[in-house]
């Protein structure tokens, strides 16, 4: 059995389900709000390239290192972008999140942060992970405030690490969260959505 199973989760008009190829039009249309395949610091799939992003990301699902998921708007069902669990390592209890992006519409909503307490809940508070972690080019700024915000701690930098979609190389900027630090951050995170609500 896989350490990862098969869940949707819920909360505050954003639910999260597994990414599957049903989800490809939506997929499409949320990236094509802000042409986000130009971002060079982002994963984003060109629209031509959508269903194949989605059969990846089952591929690694099936390996075990990477869980998927579509981020919807809970009454439309309109898909709103993707977040994944990834390097996962169960025998450790660690896992990562990633592989987030949302259309331009959903971006500086509170649709980012209830999707992180709802994978951070789950992965503390249901798989019982010890740690929680995050990576990010380290010229993705934006993504880097994002990560801070949600409480997680920076571990340094990975430079030389890995390749942009533009063929350049980027450092990653490593951050964490233990197990004993979530019970604050879930209070900050909650105190947050609280407050645009």
């Amino acid at each position: 059995m896989s350490f990862v199973q098969a869940v949707t989760l819920s909360e505050r008009g954003v639910t999260l389900e597994p990414l599957a190829l049903v989800h490809e039009a939506g997929l499409r249309a949320a990236a094509a709000d802000g042409a986000l395949w130009n971002l060079r610091v982002t994963s984003v799939p060109e629209p031509g390239q959508t269903r194949q992003y989605i059969e990846d990301a089952l591929a690694m699902r099936d390996a075990g290192n990477r869980f998927a998921f579509a981020v919807l708007d809970t009454a439309t069902g309109q898909v709103l972008g993707s977040s994944s669990y990834h390097d996962i390592l169960p025998a450790v209890k660690r896992l990562e999140i990633g592989y987030t992006w949302y259309a331009q519409q959903t971006q500086r909503t509170h649709v980012n942060t209830t999707a992180k307490l709802l994978l951070m809940r789950h992965a503390f508070e249901t798989l019982g992970c010890a740690v929680v972690g995050w990576r990010t080019d380290n010229f993705n700024f934006t993504s880097q405030a994002a990560i801070e915000r949600l409480g997680a701690k920076k571990d340094g930098v990975i430079r030389g690490h890995a390749l942009r979609r533009d063929g350049t190389i980027r450092d990653t900027v490593m951050y964490s969260m233990r197990a004993g630090e979530w019970p604050e951050a879930r209070a900050q995170l909650l105190y947050l959505l609280d407050r645009r609500t």
